[in-house]
């Protein structure tokens, strides 16, 4: 009857182990939009991003960003508390026809991204000389 016990309590104690890595969180990463006459600028806040998990894709004039922040345990260490939240960071943004989403840059740097969106050349402000 002990046997019985001690293998009910091991199959509980693998299941909540599974439960507990297959819930993942999804975060909406704040962001800051500027525009001047050439582009447009979109700075967000993802920390614990980097640049080999983050992912900056444009389909159907939709501008999604993606990244996952992920904690780096010392070696010989075991995660005891966690406080920082981690997961996977998303959001869209829909582009306007004016915008050149063939030339789209975009680089991390401290868990900053930052996506330059140039504007067509038909549409940036352009000084129009007076004729005398």
């Amino acid at each position: 009857m002990t046997e019985q016990k001690e293998i009910e309590k091991k199959e509980t104690q693998e299941v909540q182990k599974t439960q507990k890595t297959a819930r993942e969180f999804v975060y909406v990463p704040d962001a800051d939009i500027s525009e001047d006459a050439h582009q447009i600028r979109l700075l967000a806040d993802m920390p614990g991003v980097d640049k080999e998990s983050v992912n900056v894709t444009v389909e159907n004039d939709v501008l999604s960003i993606e990244g996952a922040a992920r904690v780096d345990v010392p070696g010989g260490y075991e995660l005891a508390g966690q406080e920082f939240g981690v997961g996977r960071f998303r959001r869209d943004f829909t582009l306007s026809d004016q915008m050149d989403a063939g030339n789209i840059k975009a680089r991390v740097s401290h868990g900053v991204l930052e996506v330059s969106i140039p504007k067509r050349e038909e549409v940036k402000t352009r000084k129009v000389e007076i004729e005398s």
